[in-house]
This record gives C-alpha cells, structure tokens and sequence, in this order.
C-alpha cells in the first residue's frame, strides 16, 4: 500500500472559524500534545473530561481562560493525543494562543492535516476522508446527507462488496493458471463468463449512483446571459426567491458578474448575472462584458435570456454569434406577458428553448425542471453518497478493464487475470488502499486548516 509517511510531530490550529464568535476552539494532535497543554495550563487533564484552567504565555501571563478537553491515542479522531483549548473567539486573543503554542513545540497545521492524520491511522478510508470536506462544503442539505452516508461508510461498503466478488473471480481464473495444461472446459468458461457479466452489472449500477452522488456534491453553475434590459437580474432574483440583484431599466446596471447559492430540490446551484452583453464606450462596462465571457466558458449551463419579441431565430443567430461554437446555451424567450404567448419549450436550430415570463413567472417551472435534467439530477434517493469526479474516473477505468477482460476468458486467460487485477487496483484508489503520495496531496490541500 503505497501511502505518505505517518508525521510524528505535534501540530496546531483554529478549528473554527477566524473571526469574533462567542467561543474558538484549537486543537493539538500528536505525541507532545498533552505535554504541551501541561506546560500552558498547569494542568494534568482526565480523559474526556472537560476542565476549566487558565492559559498562560512562556512569561507567565494569562491569555485567556477556557476549558480543556483531551483525548488519549488510539481512541481520537486522528488515532493519536488530540486536546481541544475552548477559548473566548476573536483574532487577538487566539493569535496569541496558537503563537504561545507554536512555542512550546507545536508547529502550524496544513489544511487537512487532521484528517490526513486520521487516514494515515486507519480511522478513516479514503473515501469516508473526502467525505468529511464534503460534508462541511455542502450546498444544500440534500447534499449534507450524502456527505455523512459517505462518511459512515456506505460508499466504501458498496466498493468493498464490488471488490469481493471481484477477489473471488480472481481467485477461480489464477487457480487455472496454476495447471497449464488444462483446458477450461465449456461449464466453467460459461460459469465464469456469469459471474464476470453479473460483476459488471453491479459496478453499472454503483457508476450510475456515484454519478448522482457527484451531482450532488459538485452541484450546477449556471450563467445567465443576453443583451441589456432582457430580465437576466429578474430572473436570478426569481429563481433565488429574493432580491438578490438590482433592476432597473438602465442598460449596463450589473458590471461585475453577480454570483447566488440556492438550491433546486436538494441539488446545489451557483447562479451567475454577468453583465449584458453590447458594445460599449464605457470601460467599466466593457470590462464587465469581459468578464462574463470568463464565465460562460466556466459554466455548466448557459441560459441565452432576450426578449420574446425577438424571435427564435435571432435569439439562436445572436446567442451563436456572441457566445460562439463551442457553447450550446439554452435559449430563454422571456416576456411573454407582452407578446401573448403560452409558456413552454421549443427546439431550433439544435438548441433548446423556453418561452417564459420572468415578472410572472410562466414557464419558470419549466426551465428549473431543464436545469436539473442538465445537471442529471433526478431527486435524492435513500442511498444517495457523496462522491466525486476522481471516485467516477476510478470506476469507469474498472469498468473498463473488465470489460476487456470479457474477451479474453477464453482466448487468452493470463490477459483476462491482468484486465482483472487492473479493475481491482482501480477500486482501491477509492478507498486509498494504493493511491500515490500526489493524489492525497492534492486531495487534502482542498480542505480547511483545522480539519
């Protein structure tokens, strides 16, 4: 199992938020943890107990007073000495705590050290890891659920499930391996064929949730775009259910792209207003242009927003022309309360359109329906976890390799056991039973300092 090396320091950091607050917690994990708080606090503290005691500085002086929580190795969340400091929030006061700690021999933690610790200590899978970051970064409480189901182990079980049966089949192709010279014969060709097509079935069936489960953490950007004076602020502030941005009847009112969290049953949304889109002598305006272009490359979705009156063919003409080939938006015919149009959905010329009035709100259900459909998210279900692009990628080339090793069960078995043996060691780059040095690097960067 190829992991980073476990660190025998101690570390130190903010657990909750920087800032004023009614209370801040820091927190100490490894082996000079207790030692240190002994020093800072004159204290022997019991296990989970909570103690109130007085922290001093090197010269004595009393930084605060808060209480002491400790937590002995192996029975802690990162499976060393964990001690948590409650103190009174703001900036000062904690500084000045992490500073007097760093001097009695912690050093400052780098984001995700914790759990990295945890993980390191076999507290945590890789997955349940993740999990935790997703659960703090989740949008919506849909999302939250997953990120904990994530956590409590239900996607590491389905992968464990996937990789028995695979272990099994393994164990049946290699013990042929072990006689050369005798033929498989048609039963157990077929029988393994069997059992080779049911794994595959079952790894489909974990793709397509994990897929939601992606859905689900990653959520949906959507840009809204169009000419000045469309209605792109009146429909941000429609679909986020309050005035979010400001509208007027002056053109180039938004400048900077105007960004809104909301969440369409349980899936996460980012909604972006970007500036309407004209030629300008105004610098400011004209940056703000620039900066919208910067967003629809980004987006998931586009949303093209004119005015009904224009007509689907120039709304296409317009939107291809402003936004160019690569970007297939979908085209918003908004104010249909003036042109006397039914709401509803339309194609031209390969792009999908909706007929809608954003003041009343005809066909608004319409384009959020489209909108979720986009993004492949069909509500949340019981078993919904969370996941990511990087779980996805893993399963696919598992997939993939058995797939391959399908064709091969009877031409050339030593091929298949290879195919077979790929799919195993992509499953366990999910879990992080062989993942490489830079790929736990990179996902533990993501999270916050103190977790």
């Amino acid at each position: 199992m190829q992991r980073v090396e476990t660190r025998s320091d101690t570390i130190a950091a903010l657990s909750t938020a920087p800032g004023v607050a009614a209370i801040s917690v820091v927190r100490l994990t490894g082996p000079q943890a207790l030692a240190i708080v002994r020093r800072l606090t004159g204290l022997d503290p019991e296990p989970r107990r909570a103690a109130l005691a007085a922290f001093r500085a090197p010269d004595g002086s009393t930084i605060d007073r808060g209480l002491v929580l400790y937590f002995p190795a192996p029975r802690s969340y990162t499976g060393e000495d964990v001690v948590e400091l409650h103190g009174h929030g703001g900036a000062i006061v904690t500084d000045w705590l992490l500073e007097t700690l760093y001097a009695y021999g912690a050093r400052p933690a780098e984001p995700g050290e914790f759990t990295l610790r945890a993980f390191l200590k076999d507290k945590l899978d890789l997955a349940q890891a993740e999990a935790v970051a997703d659960l703090i970064d989740s949008g919506s409480r849909a999302a939250a659920r997953a990120a904990l189901r994530s956590l409590d182990g239900m996607f590491s079980a389905r992968i464990e499930d996937v990789r028995a049966a695979l272990t099994a089949l393994r164990v049946h192709v290699e013990a042929w391996l072990d006689f050369p010279d005798e033929e498989i014969d048609r039963d157990t060709a077929a029988s393994l064929e069997a059992r080779l097509d049911a794994l595959r079935g079952s790894l489909g069936t974990l793709i397509a949730e994990a897929g939601t489960g992606r859905v689900l953490r990653d959520g949906l950007t959507v840009v809204i775009a169009g000419p000045p004076n469309a209605g792109k602020s009146s429909l941000l502030n429609r679909l986020a259910g309050y005035d979010a941005a400001i509208v007027t009847q002056i053109p180039g009112t938004t400048r900077d792209p105007l960004r809104e969290q909301l969440s369409l049953d349980g899936l996460p949304v980012t909604l972006i207003d970007t500036a309407g889109l004209r030629e300008s002598d105004d610098p400011i305006e004209t940056e703000g242009v620039r900066r919208a272009h910067r967003e629809f490359a980004r987006a998931d979705l586009v949303l093209w927003l004119t005015d009904a009156r224009e007509g689907e063919a120039r709304a296409a003409a317009a939107a291809r022309a402003e936004l160019g080939a690569d970007i297939a938006p979908t085209l918003v015919l908004n104010k249909i309360d003036l042109t006397g149009e039914a709401p509803g959905a339309f194609e031209h010329a390969g792009l999908t359109g909706f007929r809608v009035s954003v003041l009343t709100g005809a066909g608004v259900e319409l384009l959020t329906a489209h909108m979720k459909s986009h993004a492949g998210w069909h509500g949340e279900a019981g078993g919904t976890f969370s996941a990511r692009r990087r779980h996805l990628d893993a399963l696919e080339r598992a997939a993939a390799h058995l797939g391959a090793a399908r064709g091969q069960l009877e031409s050339a078995l030593e091929l298949g056991a290879e195919e077979l043996r790929a799919a195993q060691a992509a499953l366990a780059e999910i879990t992080g039973e062989f993942t490489s040095d830079d790929v736990l690097g990179e996902i533990f960067s993501s999270f916050c300092i103190g977790k």
